[in-house]
């Protein structure tokens, strides 16, 4: 090249056409920096929301399986239970029986009457068939219970015992005094007792003694 004169100013010689200048070659490094950070997270985070939908609706479909052919019974005795054959004893049974029946969709329904000696009477009533939501529909036959004195107040979740599903206990207000109420539901089975001259931890334990003997799958 010729030495420029002195009214030229030398720009040096021009950079070929396919070498990437500055500007290019930090562009070109930033965007895999920037784009594929963000879908990898968004394909980690919907896979991972995918994976734990999976995991729960494989453990409730076990869960139903495992539970919906179940059995439920009235034990003539149970410890020192015994059924009260008496025609009021009777009586009440059918009508916990009905009551029960038209409150929450079972196909087949049970109840009876307990007594045992210190007046300690416990009222029995359940059934058996496809629950889907077994705390709802607990909680719906609780309603049972309620008249005008009020619903069972202070409901909350205990032990349901080897059997699983859900138990909860309550109170309920009679003219003759609180009873406590507790009850059981899984997808195959539902039931509610009411103890006389119980407390709640008395009552709960007994309801799985009950369960025990009443349930089987």
């Amino acid at each position: 090249m010729p030495e420029p004169g002195p009214n030229q100013i030398d720009i040096g010689t021009p950079p070929p056409h396919d070498a990437p200048s500055v500007d290019d070659g930090a562009e070109g490094q930033a965007k895999p920096k920037t784009r594929f950070p963000v879908r990898r997270v968004l394909i980690v985070g919907v896979l991972a929301i995918a994976t734990a939908g999976v995991v729960t609706l494989g453990f409730t479909s076990w869960r139903i399986i495992a539970q919906k052919d179940a059995t439920l019974r009235v034990p003539p005795q149970i410890g020192n239970l015994r059924v009260d054959g008496s025609e009021n004893g009777v009586s009440t049974a059918d009508y916990l029986q009905t009551a029960l029946a038209a409150e929450v969709d079972l196909d087949r329904t049970v109840a009876a009457v307990y007594q045992e000696t210190g007046d300690k009477d416990v009222l029995f009533l359940g059934g058996t068939g496809l629950i889907w939501t077994p705390s709802r529909d607990l909680e719906s036959a609780m309603s049972l219970i309620s008249d005008k004195e009020g619903a069972v107040t202070g409901l909350r979740s205990v032990d349901p015992g080897p059997l699983d599903g859900v138990m909860k206990c309550g109170i309920t207000k009679t003219p003759d005094g609180d009873l406590t109420v507790c009850g059981w539901a899984d997808h195959g089975s539902l039931a509610i007792a009411m103890f006389n001259n119980r407390t709640e931890a008395e009552a709960a334990g007994l309801m799985r003694t009950i369960r025990d003997a009443a349930e089987t799958r």
